[in-house]
């Protein structure tokens, strides 16, 4: 019976790795979507100065998701790896 009970603990903390993994590339898409969008105004409504607030605003908060998804794996992978 504990033999059971450890595979199961082993496969529930391979699972909660994995939701990690795909919580993280969750943040890339996010951070990379909002920094293509604001690409695009750049590139296509330069001459309108509110349209560059707006895409500067986007590039910020595109570079604050990834940033907070770089962390947010580490400290949850760093936090996984310390258990038994």
């Amino acid at each position: 019976m504990n033999s059971n009970s450890d595979t199961r603990d082993k496969l529930a903390l391979e699972r909660t790795r994995l939701a990690n993994e795909r919580t993280f590339l969750a943040y890339v898409r996010t951070g990379l979507s909002l920094l293509a969008a604001s690409a695009v105004l750049f590139q296509f409504f330069s001459s309108l100065n509110s349209y560059i607030l707006v895409a500067w605003v986007l590039a910020a908060c595109g570079l604050v998701v990834l940033c907070l998804g770089v962390y947010r794996f580490n400290d949850v992978r760093k936090k996984l790896n310390d258990r038994p």
